[in-house]
């Protein structure tokens, strides 16, 4: 299965970048779009209703400000999808968000931080690797490299701490 990565302006590429990158770095398929809910309605829909049968399996959808565009998804689709707010200079992405957070009963959103795009490209890896061994198993390296990186930090500040 792929991932889509949606967002709603091309101004939001230099954050999807670090998304995408996840997504690369796991060997992950995925295509990325530009549609706006406000300016593009009919467009988004049409992809949400149609996304499960092109082979998506979890969409990534950025937006900023009103940032309607994962709601407006996830209400066409049964697909998993992940919002991730996009920075604005407007209320720093709050506004963001919020707009993604706060989703009604029955269209159910999970939401990543402000310009978090590097865990909305894990948390697909994770849906993905739901029924996919071979992501879990990278997924479990994966983690396992956090922590030695964390411990050979720790190792090197107590050497320079010792040093005082």
């Amino acid at each position: 299965m792929k991932v889509a990565v949606v967002m709603g302006s091309d101004s939001d590429f230099p954050v999807i970048k670090k998304c995408i990158g996840i997504l690369k770095k796991f060997g992950v398929d995925y295509e990325a779009y530009v549609i706006s809910a406000h300016r593009t309605p009919a467009a988004a829909e049409e992809f949400a209703a149609s996304a499960e049968e092109k082979g998506f399996g979890v969409i990534i959808a950025a937006a900023g400000k009103a940032a309607h565009l994962a709601g407006v998804l996830a209400a066409y689709t049964t697909l998993p999808v992940i919002g991730l707010p996009i920075k604005s200079s407007t209320m720093d992405g709050l506004d963001s968000l919020l707009s993604i957070v706060q989703m009604p009963k029955g269209v159910p959103v999970a939401t990543v931080a402000i310009d978090g795009a590097e865990n909305a490209g894990l948390l697909a890896v994770q849906i993905l690797s739901l029924s996919d061994n071979a992501l879990r198993k990278k997924l479990h390296v994966y983690k396992k490299e956090m922590a030695d990186e964390v411990a050979e930090k720790n190792r090197l500040i107590k050497m320079e701490a010792e040093k005082l």
